[in-house]
C-alpha cells in the first residue's frame, strides 16, 4: 500500500516541532501495513489516528488525517491533539482496536448538535433581517442542494465540514446591498461559485510558492494557503481583499488579508461567530466587535460607514 504525504502536510508538520516528520514516517510504515487503523472523524471520508508525542523527540501529540482508497493512501493533515486527549490505542508503537475514547473525533451526536447551533443562530440574524433590513434580507440567496454541496466538495478536494455545510444548505451566499453585506465590518457571506474560485486562486498560488520553497531555508517558507482553509466570508461581495476562512482541521475561522493583518484576538467556530452576529443584533447596546444601523432597508455596520452615508445612518440602540 502506497502511503502519500503532500508537500503542504509536510510543512505544517515541520511547524509543530522537528521530530513530527519522522513520526509522520513511522506512521506511514504502520498505515501501509494496516490500513484501517485510523478511526472515523467528523470530515466524511477522513479517517484520523492519533500519535503519541512522547514517543518520539521534538514532537506534540498528535491528529493526523487520511483518506484509504484500494491502492493508496493520502495523509490529508496533521494537527496537535487537543490537550485534554489520551493519547489514542491506535498511535505509532501502540495496540489498536480498542473502543472510542473521551476527546477522540466527534461523531455524527456533535455534528448533529452543531447543525443545530448553526440552523437557530442564523435563523436570528434572518429574522431580524426580515423584521428590520428588507433590503439586506433580499439579497441573500437560497440554500444550495446536496448536490451543490457534494459538487463543491469535489472543486474543493475537500470534505466541507458539518457545520459550513449547514450554513450553506440555508443560505449560498450574500449578493449584498451597494456591494457591501450584512456581516459585521459589512462582510459577506461568499457565493460558492466565488468560494471555489478563491479557493483555487489561492491554492495556485500556494504552488508556486512551494516550488520557491524548495530553495529557501526552512525559517524563510512562505504559506499563502492550505488546502484545508475553506473561504466563507469576504470584505465586500465582490472584494477579496481580505476574509475569513473556515480551516476544516481545526475547525476554527482564520483571517485572510492581502496586507498581511493579524488573525485577531479571538478564536471563533462558525457557530460562535454567527450566534455573536445574532447577539449584536437583537442586543445593538451591548455589542463590541461593531456597531449595527440602517440606512434605508439596509443593515450597515458603523465601523464601515461611508462618508456618504453618515447623514442617513441610524445606528441601532437597545
Amino acid at each position: 500500500m502506497n502511503v502519500e504525504i503532500p508537500p503542504h502536510v509536510r510543512d505544517t508538520a515541520l511547524q509543530f516541532g522537528a521530530g513530527v516528520p519522522y513520526a509522520l514516517k513511522v506512521l506511514a510504515g504502520q498505515l501501509a501495513d494496516d490500513p484501517d487503523m485510523g478511526r472515523p472523524s467528523t470530515l466524511p471520508g477522513i479517517l484520523t489516528v492519533m500519535v503519541d508525542g512522547d514517543l518520539f523527540e521534538d514532537c506534540p501529540a498528535l491528529a493526523v488525517g487520511y483518506i484509504r482508497e484500494p491502492d493508496r493512501i493520502e495523509i490529508r493533515y496533521v494537527s496537535r491533539a487537543p490537550s485534554t486527549e489520551p493519547p489514542a490505542a491506535n498511535a505509532p508503537g501502540q495496540n489498536h482496536g480498542q473502543g472510542e475514547r473521551e476527546g477522540e473525533p466527534a461523531g455524527p451526536g456533535a455534528d448533529a448538535v452543531t447543525g443545530r447551533q448553526i440552523a437557530d443562530a442564523w435563523r436570528r440574524i434572518t429574522c431580524w433581517l426580515q423584521h428590520n433590513a428588507s433590503d439586506s434580507h433580499g439579497a441573500l440567496r437560497s440554500g444550495a442542494s446536496p448536490a451543490t454541496l457534494t459538487g463543491l466538495e469535489q472543486d474543493l478536494g475537500i470534505s466541507i465540514p458539518a457545520d459550513l455545510r449547514t450554513l450553506w444548505s440555508l443560505t449560498a451566499g450574500d449578493d449584498g446591498v451597494n456591494g457591501a453585506g450584512c456581516l459585521p465590518g459589512n462582510q459577506a457571506l461568499m457565493t460558492l461559485d466565488a468560494v471555489a474560485a478563491f479557493h483555487r486562486q489561492q491554492m495556485d498560488a500556494q504552488t508556486h510558492q512551494d516550488t520557491l520553497n524548495d530553495r529557501r531555508p526552512e525559517h524563510d517558507r512562505i504559506t499563502v494557503w492550505k488546502a484545508a482553509w475553506i473561504p466563507v466570508v469576504s470584505y465586500g461581495v465582490a472584494d477579496r481583499t481580505s476574509g475569513l476562512y473556515l480551516d476544516a482541521v481545526t475547525g476554527y475561522l482564520g483571517r485572510w488579508s492581502r496586507y498581511n493583518e493579524g488573525p485577531g484576538d479571538e478564536l471563533d467556530t462558525l457557530a460562535t461567530y454567527l450566534e455573536d452576529v445574532a447577539d449584536m443584533l437583537e442586543a445593538p447596546g451591548l455589542a463590541t466587535r461593531d456597531k449595527p444601523g440602517l440606512v434605508d432597508g439596509a443593515l450597515v455596520w458603523g465601523s464601515r460607514l461611508d462618508s456618504a452615508q453618515e447623514d442617513q445612518w441610524q445606528p441601532l440602540t437597545g
